[in-house]
């Protein structure tokens, strides 16, 4: 069984920044893809970012493009998203996703396994 668990979130003023962790259990981790997404309130949920198995490529929504970045660590079984810049725009719920297959993707219905999520509140 596939469990991922994030933490990390809170409140941060607009400029500043905050690192999600996304711990990952079961037999998910080094050669699976993983990713990022988030889910404002009155949205769809949307993808943040990106990270192919063993962190052989990456790939950022042009909304947080220079100003976020994912990075897993295999030896810990975690991927982070690192924020910098924050703005209103990025208040959301941030999900971790795992996908059964290396490859990364944009499509949140390629992937099988979800965490809980955390919330990310920027004040203005």
């Amino acid at each position: 069984q596939v469990q991922l668990v994030e933490s990390g979130g809170g409140l941060v003023q607009a400029g500043g920044s905050l690192r999600v962790s996304c711990a990952a259990s079961g037999r998910i981790f080094s050669d699976n893809a993983m990713g990022w997404f988030r889910q404002a309130p009155g949205k769809e949920r949307e993808f943040v970012a990106s990270i192919s198995g063993y962190g052989a490529g990456t790939d950022y929504a042009d909304s947080v493009k220079g100003r976020f970045t994912i990075s897993r660590d295999n030896a810990k079984n975690t991927v982070y998203l690192q924020m910098h810049s924050l703005n209103a725009e990025d208040t959301a719920v941030y999900y971790c996703a795992g996908r059964r297959y290396g490859l990364r993707s944009r499509v949140r219905t390629e992937y099988d396994y979800w965490g809980q999520g955390t919330q990310v509140t920027v004040s203005s």
